[in-house]
């Protein structure tokens, strides 16, 4: 079943009754109530919205992830269980254990993949993505000669035109792939504790100040879905240079987007738990490839 992605930007006051999340005016009647077992996300976006420790178990033991806004408006911390999966303890052995060998393989595949879904996007609007398809096939372990470095110059200048710089804090469409990106990896990130991985742990991504190096790394050939959306916002709202509610609700569409695995097709919330299994299996000798996503 799909999860649910909750947006609160309202002073809200959030409790537990019943297993229902409850959505409340401070001291007033409940505005909404929802089974806490039909929610994947709640984003938090409001500095004065205030919740119970009970709802914070529930959600927990439910899986949820919750993304708590800055006062920018740009999500800045995820909370997420530490205990998602029963067999944990061996997930997290197996995932230590890892040899390099497999994880540059893993790597691989994963920027090969990530190449492949930015020529499929390209292609999709009707621009050439032969160059990309010719450099995903020359990747090698580990991405030795970093092709997912020169693929993305080549991806930005046809998808947005040759005066555009993808910085973090760059011009627009910047702080929409920004704002998307973020959303993208803390439901790798859900997915992950799914899987009773740890997401601290990376098979590319070693940044020491890093929590996440994991979901950063798998998170990158479901990166054009993001894209696609972004697209969609600069053509219905050209002239916006601020990230406004309108074009948040766009983004949060991410969670519901139509991903195909191998012959399976499913909302993207629930391809990335396939995913992160694959990458489970291959940790536990299993499997020796990832389930990715295809763009189309």
């Amino acid at each position: 079943m799909l999860k649910r992605t909750l947006f609160i930007s309202n002073p809200y006051h959030l409790s537990l009754k019943n297993r229902q999340l409850v959505v409340s005016e401070k001291a007033e009647m409940p505005v909404k109530t929802i089974p806490v077992e039909d929610v994947g996300f709640v984003v938090l976006d409001n500095p004065q919205i205030s919740f119970t420790m009970k709802l914070v178990e529930e959600l927990n033991d439910n899986n949820v992830a919750v993304v708590f806004c800055n006062s920018k408006h740009m999500p800045s911390s995820l909370l997420l269980p530490l205990d998602a999966n029963h067999i944990q303890n061996e997930m997290f052995r197996a995932q230590i254990s890892a040899s390099e060998p497999l994880k540059k393989n893993l790597w691989k595949q994963t920027v090969e993949a990530k190449i492949n879904n930015q020529a499929r996007l390209l292609e999709k609007l009707g621009i050439k993505g032969n160059q990309l398809r010719t450099i995903a096939k020359s990747v090698k372990s580990d991405d030795s000669d970093n092709r997912e470095g020169f693929a993305a110059r080549i991806y930005w200048n046809r998808l947005f035109g040759k005066d555009f710089i993808r910085d973090r804090y760059g011009n627009p469409p910047n702080m929409y792939l920004n704002y998307g990106y973020i959303l993208l990896r803390s439901a790798v990130a859900r997915a992950i504790a799914g899987s009773g991985l740890l997401a601290t742990l990376g098979i590319h991504h070693r940044n020491r100040y890093n929590a996440f190096c994991l979901a950063d790394d798998i998170m990158e050939p479901y990166r054009p879905w993001v894209d696609e959306i972004v697209l969609k916002i600069k053509k219905e709202w050209p002239n916006q240079l601020m990230l406004e509610k309108e074009q948040k609700a766009e983004l949060l569409q991410l969670m519901s987007a139509d991903v195909r695995i191998g012959a399976n097709r499913r909302p993207l919330m629930i391809a990335l738990s396939q995913t992160t299994a694959s990458l489970a299996r291959c940790f536990t000798g299993e499997a020796r490839k990832i389930s990715y996503p295809e763009f189309e």
